[in-house]
């Protein structure tokens, strides 16, 4: 695999919710990371993707959409969730779809954008942390946070987010760490497969 080959950065749109702001995030995301020579970007969006609630038992046939999600997942060199918070964690539709895979995250960097109150979403990305370890996936300690997202970062011309903003301070360190550790990670997983203990 060539070290010069860009880097497969799956963006994932946590929120389903009516309404949902995760799609403004995830643009504006995406519009930044598009910036760079080395990423190719593909988002996933959960409301689309309509993954089934109930989760298979071990001999039964994957439904249609988890196949299809699990390819671009397991194509992916890093990941980036953006996520909301509600009530101190992330959406549940986030949480089922990280339970229907398990070694399509392995030995991956992930990354967060996080929109909430007075936090940032913060809680939200302290429980997502616990979950991708579980996963073997690497959570890079830099993250993109926003608090009081719907009145403090919009322009006067209703433009968002707004150039003072320090999210795009925040974004650009975060992208920098995401992609040495896709790097890194990848160069390991051609070298020798990821062993890592069953779920």
């Amino acid at each position: 695999m060539s070290g010069n080959a860009k880097l497969r950065l799956v963006v994932i749109i946590g929120s389903t919710r009516r309404g949902r702001f995760g799609p403004t995030v995830a643009e504006w995301f995406t519009g930044r990371a598009g910036r760079r020579g080395d990423l190719e970007v593909d988002v996933v969006d959960l409301a689309v993707t309509r993954l089934p609630e109930v989760l298979t038992d071990v001999d039964e046939e994957l439904p249609v959409s988890v196949r299809e999600l699990g390819f671009r997942l397991a194509a992916a060199d890093a990941f980036v969730v953006v996520t909301p918070e509600y009530n101190h964690s992330f959406p549940a539709p986030l949480k089922t779809a990280l339970d229907w895979f398990y070694e399509e995250w392995a030995a991956k960097p992930v990354a967060f954008v996080a929109y909430g109150r007075e936090s940032g979403g913060l809680h939200a990305v302290s429980q997502l942390r616990l979950v991708f370890a579980e996963l073997n996936a690497t959570a890079i300690r830099a993250a993109v946070t926003l608090p009081d997202y719907y009145w403090d970062l919009f322009a006067a011309d209703g433009s968002w987010p707004k150039p003072s903003a320090a999210c795009h301070t925040m974004v650009k360190t975060m992208l920098d760490q995401l992609t040495w550790w896709a790097c890194a990670l990848r160069e390991a997983r051609a070298r020798q497969p990821y062993f890592g203990s069953e779920n």
